[in-house]
């Protein structure tokens, strides 16, 4: 079979040329899609007059034979296959014959990929969905788990304020919702149905589009057949999303990786998630945090590299469009790795809160002493300064704010009272945060029913 698009070439392509212009190494893993348009689109060519049903019937069985062929691992691949809808057309045409040459009939290439890499990406996205449930429910069973443990807040990784480990851990499910509630409009603008577009002006023969975008799961077909192939925004927002989403994994893992350590020793990672070294017997690296750390700048680069081919692009179709492909199944690819081990590393978490308690002390109980001056009627920025000298005063004084005698904090000011040291107590401190999003343990038990509510609504299917 000859090419394509050769009628008008006299020459062979150069060798070089075809390697460089081939994307077959990379999208023929749209092939279910490829195959799965291709049936739709025979079908829509009944109804627009271009095909018999019996023509229909038999392209359909050419494809299912052709779909077989790659699930069973035994479709060969020529060497003028361009791309998997080249290799598809080409073996349809070598089980069924000449009919199969009526398939491409209105349809482009240029409409095809496009459909092809919605519908293979409005699948992936379903299953990312239920994978980054999986790691929301992981963090939900974990804060759970251990409610009321106490650890150190920090802010710029300084002791700050005493927080409830479940209200630390409990922060990165509503960064994981709010990158759930994104892909959800990831997905609704996926669903957007360029086939008809052709190569850009349009459908000659009267197919239904309504009516194939049901049949494949569109919710609705595109408005400009000129941007429809040209259309690249669902694949650069799916990748930024990808990013963002690895960015968060790298907060959590960060954390995590701090915790780990065992001058800190917050948390021990499971040994099916840790590794050794190869001269250190003793060592426990956290690999998977690591590297769920490290495949940020990988995800980065491929929305970086995807809007640099956009940015100079003229109107309709251009082959740069072709470099869309590596960067999305590379960042689908990595993802669905990165979440199983993050859900499975959180799963599997041991929290040590003995550790967590030892790290406590009186500096970050400075704040609960400067809100004891303000309910006696100490306006805050005045009772912040007073508290500070206070601090410093035990600091170098060697005392902590709970052993410094009365008779000190008088000096400092005397509205200080015996009862100041009732405002100094660790649990005091948390439970007094009972606002919606606050670490007293209402407050997350409030969260945590949230996000159980939350994990129980399935996100859309396509």
């Amino acid at each position: 079979m000859g090419k394509l698009w050769g009628g008008r070439f006299r020459a062979a392509t150069d060798k070089l040329m075809e390697r460089f212009n081939a994307s077959l190494s990379f999208d023929r893993r749209l092939y279910k899609a490829d195959i799965r348009g291709s049936q739709a689109y025979a079908r829509a060519l009944v109804h627009a007059g271009v095909l018999s049903e019996a023509e229909c019937r038999q392209i359909i069985a050419g494809l299912d034979q052709v779909l077989n062929e790659f699930a069973t691992d035994t479709f060969v691949f020529a060497p003028g296959d361009e791309d998997i809808h080249t290799a598809v057309e080409r073996r349809l045409g070598e089980l069924i014959g000449p009919v199969s040459g009526k398939l491409h009939t209105g349809r482009s290439r240029n409409d095809q990929v496009a459909t092809d890499t919605r519908l293979y990406l409005l699948d992936e996205i379903a299953t990312l969905q239920e994978e980054l449930t999986e790691v929301q429910g992981a963090i939900v069973t974990q804060a759970e788990a251990h409610l009321d443990v106490v650890m150190p807040g920090y802010t710029h990784l300084q002791p700050a304020q005493p927080v409830l480990f479940s209200h630390w851990l409990m922060s990165y499910f509503w960064m994981l919702q709010r990158d759930r509630e994104r892909l959800e409009g990831v997905r609704r603008r996926t669903a957007v149905l360029p086939l008809g577009a052709s190569a850009l002006a349009g459908n000659a023969f009267p197919v239904d589009c309504k009516a194939l975008a049901r049949e494949l799961g569109f919710t609705t077909v595109a408005q400009n057949s000129i941007d429809a192939v040209s259309d690249r925004d669902f694949v650069v927002e799916f990748l930024f999303w990808a990013a963002l989403l690895q960015t968060h994994l790298s907060r959590l893992t960060e954390d995590l990786i701090l915790w780990s350590n065992p001058s800190l020793g917050f948390v021990e990672i499971d040994e099916r998630y840790a590794t050794g070294s190869s001269i250190m017997p003793q060592k426990r690296n956290p690999d998977s945090l690591e590297l769920l750390r490290g495949k940020c700048g990988r995800l980065d680069g491929h929305v970086v590299s995807l809007l640099t081919v956009l940015k100079g692009l003229p109107s309709s179709y251009d082959k740069d469009l072709q470099e869309d492909k590596e960067p999305l199944f590379d960042a689908i690819d990595t993802l669905h790795m990165a979440l199983p081990v993050a859900a499975g590393v959180i799963a599997t978490l041991r929290v040590k809160g003995e550790k967590m308690a030892a790290a406590l002390d009186d500096g970050m109980l400075a704040t609960e002493l400067a809100d004891y001056l303000v309910l006696k009627g100490i306006p805050f920025r005045q009772s912040h300064h007073i508290v500070g000298q206070a601090v410093r005063r035990a600091e170098e004084s060697g005392y902590t704010l709970r052993t410094m005698p009365l008779e000190v904090y008088r000096e400092i000011d005397p509205r200080f009272g015996p009862d100041l040291y009732q405002a100094l107590d660790v649990r005091r401190a948390i439970n007094r945060r009972r606002v919606p999003c606050g670490t007293a343990p209402q407050a997350v038990k409030r969260q945590i029913a949230r996000a159980r509510e939350l994990l129980t609504t399935a996100p859309t299917r396509p």
